[in-house]
């Protein structure tokens, strides 16, 4: 079992065992530079509870509670306030829908790139721990 010939920032040597094929581990090497930058921005990401979602979220609060307030008070007609309800019924449900479909697609490119560690590892890689 290699190990990988990188040196890490700190000057030591990198202690990752060196893809099947290649002088470097995962980390390390140039040609998935690309692919790591892609999978470092989505680490990033809060699985539809980012700011644009809940920003979306912070607003129908809002407006839900400026509504039921004109309600109380009189100072909005009830079928108004109702329309306004049923529509924002609708945002928080293209809110869902939204939440999972990206969940499912981060999924997907999750699964993608275990499956090209597999073809480049082979197989028998995952087995041996």
């Amino acid at each position: 079992m290699r190990r990988c010939e990188a040196l890490k920032g700190d000057g030591s040597r990198c202690q990752a065992r060196a893809m099947e094929g290649y002088q470097w581990c995962y980390s390390h090497r140039p040609d998935l530079a690309e692919e790591r930058k892609r999978n470092a921005r989505r680490g990033g990401q809060t699985g539809g509870r980012g700011r644009g979602a809940r920003g979306e979220i912070d607003t129908a609060k809002s407006y839900v509670k400026g509504f039921v307030s004109q309600l109380i008070k009189g100072e909005v007609d009830r079928g108004v306030a109702q329309a306004a309800f049923a529509g924002l019924h609708v945002l928080a449900r293209l809110i869902e829908l939204e939440r999972r479909i990206k969940e499912t697609d981060e999924l997907e490119e999750r699964i993608e790139a275990l499956e090209r560690l597999e073809t480049t590892w082979g197989r028998s890689a995952w087995h041996r721990r």
